[in-house]
Formats: structure tokens, sequence, C-alpha cells
């Protein structure tokens, strides 16, 4: 491992541009040296760090043979883009990625004009893409696009939407598969390596695409060369299926084969139409730990570089993923009926002990959202009962599905909401900020939000228990560190908690996560303290019970304002003919950027102090205005 400033040749590149006047000889070292900048950087603060070092090679080829930024590159998700960002001039400020203030965690286009799109969620870069290339046959510029998507987010219905589109169209587009899930034998990849050379070169293309023009006057002799064509390929090489959807396809070609990548790009940057071409990259590549276990080390956070010990933060109790992961192992002991689907989350959401105990009731259908929710619904039908163990903003993406599929036709599948709330190093794609206001809003549909993990465990089993859809809420991290109870128990539906009933007028009524920071000011305050427990159905008996002997409201709830929880309070009181003053306490109306959970809570102003000030604000407005003094005339 080499130093931190034993860096030569990645110092001299500060842009693109500088590595396009560098000799083809010294590409192989100078992406040695950026993959250990990564291996050093990332130890020292953690982040995503497997896929992109499977990338360093197809990155440094793709800035050396395409104009960036006036040609386009349009990054899938992101995990894999941590060199692009070296080599675009942000290279001494990789240690801040994630913090607040740093760089963000994804391509970002408010970060670089390197840049051209944003992201975080998976699947989106060819259509992306495929817009940028339209707009540029239909403005008469000449620049290439190029989609670099990984082999898991093709997996995505969208992905598959754009190759359907953009096979039909002229418009000059090259999509670039990071194949690596898969490992290439020498031999394999020295003839694929082969095959992709001569695909591309000009050669076999001006072959082709005059044989084209003699035999379309044959049509006997085109469609059997046609068809030969395409047997050939569909023999020797995966692409058939890319092939029918209208792409050129060429490859699969070694990922980590610079001289081979730069040839075949340099090759396909000005054919036209749509171009596929399969690269096979090694996730993890470079660094024994990764490559042994990629996915323990797609974002770990420090770790020691030499040793390959990752640093684990200290933990005083189980994260909610984790209360989740006993729970529903507990629960499918107890009920043949239970399966658990995710799109890809397994360990994120805690699943990797179900997966092993229950494997036959294990569902992970990949990076396909939309897919999960109505095979849950199919389970349903069938009288299975389905969790759906989720973030947050992955089920936005299947809001359609949640809708039609599962809530309009009453269907009992259960819904592990993980992330509620705001995360944290993922920023504002990952930012569970909007869920509370796009479910309540949802009929046949029952809401709830835990206040701790013990409470997580019993609303799950709740939602298991109905005969409807249900979903519950938690976020990311530890709870307030409440012991679990084994024994389970269904919550009553729609009833609140009174956490501290008080005398001075003040009523708060805290969802979820708002519930712990409330505590200490409701007795300090004399406030009384709700646990609303339910977004739907409401309590609405219990808040105008309580209204009836309070003279001010406050709200609270870790999701956006607009719509959410405390918008449903409003709107039970309004149409009581209830007058009380109401103020709701949430996150505001913009995005909330990276950094900590706890930096993400204070840019939104409701950490505990966040929470307090507002309170206090809100209460001191209701209070009666003390008498004034008047001042002694001497």
């Amino acid at each position: 491992m080499s130093r931190p400033d034993s860096y030569p040749m990645l110092a001299q590149v500060e842009s693109p541009a500088d590595l396009r006047r560098l000799p083809p000889a010294r590409l192989v070292p100078l992406a040695a040296e950026l993959r250990e900048f990564l291996i050093h950087t990332v130890s020292q603060m953690g982040g995503h760090f497997a896929a992109g070092l499977g990338t360093v090679e197809l990155t440094v080829a793709l800035h050396y043979v395409f104009d960036t930024p006036h040609d386009r590159l349009v990054w899938d998700v992101g995990h894999q883009a941590y060199p692009h960002k070296v080599l675009t001039g942000r290279r001494d400020r990789l240690q801040t990625i994630k913090l607040k203030g740093g760089l963000a965690p994804f391509p970002s286009r408010f970060e670089s004009e390197y840049d051209t799109f944003g992201v975080g969620h998976s699947s989106t870069s060819i259509s992306a893409a495929i817009g940028m290339a339209l707009a540029a046959q239909a403005k008469g510029e000449k620049r290439r696009v190029v989609a670099i998507i990984g082999d898991g987010a093709i997996t995505a219905g969208q992905a598959f939407e754009a190759l359907n589109h953009a096979g039909a169209l002229d418009a000059n587009v090259l999509v670039i598969l990071n194949d690596n899930d898969m490992s290439i034998s020498e031999n394999v990849g020295a003839l694929s390596n082969y095959f992709a050379r001569i695909l591309s070169g000009k050669t076999y293309a001006a072959l082709r695409e005059g044989g084209k023009k003699i035999l379309r006057r044959m049509p006997t002799a085109w469609e059997l060369a046609r068809r030969s064509e395409e047997h050939f390929k569909g023999m020797v090489l995966p692409g058939t299926m890319f092939e029918e959807m209208g792409f050129n396809y060429f490859g699969p070609i070694d990922g980590h084969d610079l001289d081979a990548l730069v040839k075949t790009l340099t090759n396909l940057r000005d054919a036209e139409g749509a171009t596929f071409l399969h690269v096979v990259t090694r996730k993890g590549k470079g660094y024994a730990p990764a490559e042994a276990d990629p996915i323990k080390w797609h974002g770990p956070g420090p770790f020691d570089a030499v040793s390959g010990t990752i640093h684990k933060e200290k933990t005083t109790g189980p994260v909610y993923s984790q209360v989740f992961g006993q729970w529903l192992c507990d629960m499918a002991e107890l009920d043949s009926r239970i399966v658990a689907i995710t799109p890809a989350m397994r360990e994120g959401s805690g699943l990797v002990e179900y997966s092993k105990r229950f494997p036959d009731r294990y569902f992970d259908v990949a990076i396909a959202e939309q897919h999960a929710v109505t095979l849950a619904a199919g389970f349903a039908c069938e009288g299975l009962r389905p969790v759906v163990a989720i973030y947050s903003t992955f089920l936005q993406r299947a809001y359609d599905q949640l809708i039609h599929d599962v809530a309009l036709q009453e269907l009992p599948v259960a819904f592990a909401i993980d992330r509620g709330g705001l995360v944290g190093g993922d920023g504002a794609t990952h930012q569970g900020a909007f869920d509370l206001s796009y479910l309540r809003c949802i009929p046949n549909l029952v809401v709830m939000a835990p206040s701790d993990e013990n409470e997580c465990r019993q609303m799950l089993y709740t939602a298991v228990t109905l005969d409807g859809p249900a979903a519950v809420r938690y976020p990311r991290g530890q709870g307030p560190g409440v012991a679990l109870v084994k024994q389970m128990e269904a919550l009553p539906v729609g009833r609140a908690e009174v956490r501290r009933e008080g005398r001075s007028g003040l009523l708060l009524l805290a969802f979820g996560t708002m519930v712990a920071p409330c505590v200490a000011l409701a007795e300090r305050l004399d406030a009384t303290l709700v646990n609303m427990r339910f977004v739907k159905p409401l309590d609405e008996d219990t808040i105008c019970r309580l209204v009836a002997t309070h003279s001010c409201v406050v709200t609270l709830e870790e999701n956006v304002v607009a719509g959410g929880a405390g918008s449903a309070v409003s709107e039970c009181l309004a149409a009581r003919g209830i007058d009380v003053p109401v103020h709701h306490i949430g996150i505001p109306d913009r995005f909330i950027e990276h950094g900590s959970r706890e930096d993400c809570l204070v840019m939104a102003g409701i950490d505990a102090a966040g929470v307090e000030k507002q309170v206090l604000r809100l209460w001191s407005a209701h209070q009666p205005a003390r008498p004034a003094v008047a001042s002694r005339i001497s």
C-alpha cells in the first residue's frame, strides 16, 4: 500500500483533459495509482467501495476516449462513480464524501459539469441518455452519449423500457453494461476481447453496412445473411437479446484490460444508432478482502487497509432492521404462511438470518420494486401472508402497484418500511421524507409509526394479523433503547397512547421517532404528550377529547409537513368544526442533503434541540402577555 502522498501520476490529472494528453502506455500505471488512492481514502472515512474498485479501468478508458464533458457520461446509481469523481477535479475532496458540506455520495449536477445526470436510485441512466442523445440530435449538436449501467440495475423495469425505446430510434447512444457478477477465464476473456475488437472495428462495420445495401435488393439473400449473422453472434456471444431489441451488440470484453477497452471504445465512439457494449468487471478488483466478499465491502465504514478489518460502530442495542429481522424469524416459526420479499436489499433490511433459515419462503426479486409489490399481492390472493421489506424511498417506485394491486383489492400485504425519515450519508435521494404523506392518502391501508424498538415489533405483528394491507414505518439506526418483549400482541388499530397528561394547556401529538425527544420537554412544560402510533386510521376520539382541554396543539413527525401526519390532525379537527391553534413540526419543504443522520436532523430542525426551540417559540406565542412593569422615576 502506497503512502497517501505517493500518487505522482494521479496528481497530474486535474481534469479529463489532462488524462487525454497522456500517452497510452501511462494509462495502466495511472489506473493502479487510482485504485490505491481509492483504497487508502475510503479506508479513512468509509463509503461505497467495491463497485468503484471494479470500474477503475473502465472510468479511465471512458474519459480517455470521449471528450467529456462535451460528450455525456451518464452513470447509473453512482456506487461505481468514485473513480469518476477523482478524475474530474474532485480528488482532494474525496475524503469529504457523504459528510455535511462535502462531496455528494452520488453524481450530482450541482457539484460538477461532468455529472451530467443526478442519480441515487438505480436504472435511470439509459432513459436519461436517450433524452440527451435525442436533444443533441434535435439541436444539431455532434456529441456522444454513454450510459453506464450495472448488471443489478439493468434488472429493473425502467431499464428495459428504455432499451426497448432506444432500439427503435436512430439516436446515437452507447449503453455499457458493467457486468460484475461473473468472472472470465483467461481463454474466454481473450476470445471475448478479440470478438469485441473485430465486431467494433471499421472494417467489419464497412462490410456490414455495405452488405446490407446490396442484399436488401435481394430479400431472400438479405434475410439469410441477417439470420446467419445473428446465429453466429448468438453461438459465441450473449447478446442476441439486445440485438433483437435493436442494438448492435459488442462484447463481452474484459473490463480490466485497459488496452482492449480503449481500442473498443475508440471503435464505437463514432458508431451510428443504438450500440451496446458488454463489459465484465470484478467487484472489489485489486483489494483481496473486497474481491472475496463484495457484498460486505459494498459500502463499509472506515477500515484498516492492511488487515482488512472494518471498524464497527459502537452500539448499545439492536438497530431497527435487526428488530425487524428477528421478528420475521420469530413470526415465520409461528406461521407457515409468512413469506418475505425484498428488492435486492437482503443485508440492509435485516433479512440475512431469515434467508438462511427459511430459504423456501424468501424471495429476492432483484432491483424490481414494482414486481416485488405485485408479487406480494399474488401471494396474498392465495392465502399466504407476504411481508415486503423495502426502504421508504424505494417504495416510491412501486406506488401504482401499492394502490392498484394491493390497496384497491384489500389484500393482506404487510410492508416493513425501513429508512423512514432522515437517513444521513446517502443524502437527498435516500431520505425517507415522504412516506407518511404518500401512504396516508391511500384507502384501505393501515399506517403505523413506532416510537421505540418494542413497539416496532408489536406493530409488525399487528400488521400481519390484519385482513387488509398495513405498513409499519421505522427509521434507520437505533431506537431509544427499549427492551424487546418476545411475546407478541396486536395493538388496537387506530388507538393512540397518552404518555403524559399535563395542565399547562399545551398538547404535543408525536408520531414515531418524535416521541422520544418530547418526553423531557413535556415534563418541563407540563404538557400533555401523546404517542399517536397510528397515522391511519387516526385516533380522532382521543385527539378531540384532549383538544377540548388544551389551548395549543403541536404535531411532530419525521416526515415532510406537507400532507403528513400533522395535516391529518388538522383535517380531523376541521371536519369536526373544532377551532384551536394547530402547529406542525416536521421536515421543511426542501430536500435535505447528506451528512450524518444527526446532521440531517439538525438541518431539518427536528433534532432534540431543534424540536425544543420550535415548540417553545410556538407555545410562547400563546402565553398571556405579562403586564409591562413601569419604570421607577427617581
